[in-house]
């Protein structure tokens, strides 16, 4: 058991993180034992805090992915009241009590993952779940968590809570860009057309009067530039291409460029402003890339690779299909590829 959190994170673990908290011996052992339930896919630590609670679930609630409360709910409640803020921000936050009988989801069922953790745990303890969110209880599709288990961005949180109400009452439309493998879940239809609807797309449509938005990372931009070319004139050239092809920004997965650019602060620069991984690689690699692209003798001469932007996509995209060809403007050129990607709901 940890007293101090400080010295025992782990920060540079890319898998999410857990703490399980416990307040007598009896809970010790509980926490232990959901600590192996999940290891295998959480980082977990277990803490036997002694004294005022405040400073360590402030720093919890901050960096963990997760709180699990081996305790009573008032006790839970109390600890995390001063630091919830958003359903979209907040972690899972987890009850079990200590005689291991009910594990209960408290907050952030949905995006956080708590009816997730809830049921894993639960399973894994021969416990009883206990999951109070109105679509869960219903046995009907719940947008917002299923978007986030499948690293959907959500467009507009407003719509979602509205969408969550209304299939209690009614069955609404649902359109994918996507392949759909399986049954649909309780609740949606296929459609096109309706005043409410859930739309699975790459673009910035709104097949529907109110459409809420699910907005998959399947975009792969690829990047080439003149050396010292800045921030601002890679940001509007990628950000006019985006909007004529009606491509969501929110679909970006990353951006691609040849490993000759891996130190251009412009490009780098722009990555970091939009949040996107920069990825790159070496002519060789961009060479071996299967496709027809627009080979430039130019550019070969010069870096080794007849078309960078074009084929760092296609690459990053998984042998990906290309939706925009080389586009070029003041010494940047950009280039989009699709990754392949089938919609499962089960």
């Amino acid at each position: 058991m940890n007293d101090n959190p400080m010295t025992t994170e782990q920060e540079s673990s890319p898998r999410k993180k857990a703490a399980v908290l416990s307040f007598t011996p009896r809970g010790s052992r509980l926490a232990n034992a959901a600590a192996d339930i999940l290891k295998e896919d959480w980082d977990v630590l277990c803490y036997m805090p002694k004294g005022e609670l405040k400073d360590l679930t402030a720093h919890l609630f901050a960096t963990c992915d997760a709180l699990i409360f081996v305790s009573a709910c008032g006790i839970a409640v109390r600890a995390i009241a001063p630091y919830v803020a958003s359903k979209t921000s907040d972690p899972a936050v987890v009850v079990m009590d200590e005689g291991g009988s009910n594990v209960i989801s408290l907050l952030s069922g949905h995006i956080g993952g708590a009816n997730e953790l809830t049921r894993m745990l639960a399973e894994g303890l021969g416990a009883n779940p206990v999951i109070t969110t109105a679509t869960d209880v219903n046995g009907k599709f719940s947008v917002d968590a299923w978007a986030a288990r499948n690293g959907m961005a959500i467009d507009s949180m407003e719509l979602a809570k509205l969408f969550s109400v209304r299939i209690l009452g009614e069955d609404l439309p649902l359109y994918s860009e996507f392949p759909i493998d399986g049954e649909l879940p309780e609740g949606v239809y296929l459609a096109y057309a309706g005043k409410l609807g859930a739309a699975i797309t790459f673009r910035t449509i709104h097949p529907f009067v109110r459409t809420l938005r699910l907005v998959p990372k399947v975009i792969h931009l690829g990047i080439g530039c003149r050396r010292g070319t800045e921030e601002q004139a890679i940001d509007k050239v990628v950000s006019e291409v985006l909007a004529e092809m009606d491509l969501d920004p929110l679909a970006v997965a990353d951006v691609s460029s040849i490993d000759l650019k891996a130190d251009e602060p412009g490009l780098l620069a722009f990555c970091a402003s939009r949040g996107w991984k920069p990825r790159f690689y070496t002519a060789d690699e961009l060479m071996a890339v299967e496709g027809e692209f627009s080979a430039s003798v130019f550019v070969k001469k010069a870096v080794g690779v007849d078309n960078v932007c074009e084929r760092s996509a296609v690459l990053s995209a998984g042998a990906g299909k290309l939706i925009l060809h080389k586009t070029s403007q003041n010494g940047v050129t950009v280039a989009a590829a699709l990754e392949d990607r089938r919609i499962c709901f089960e």
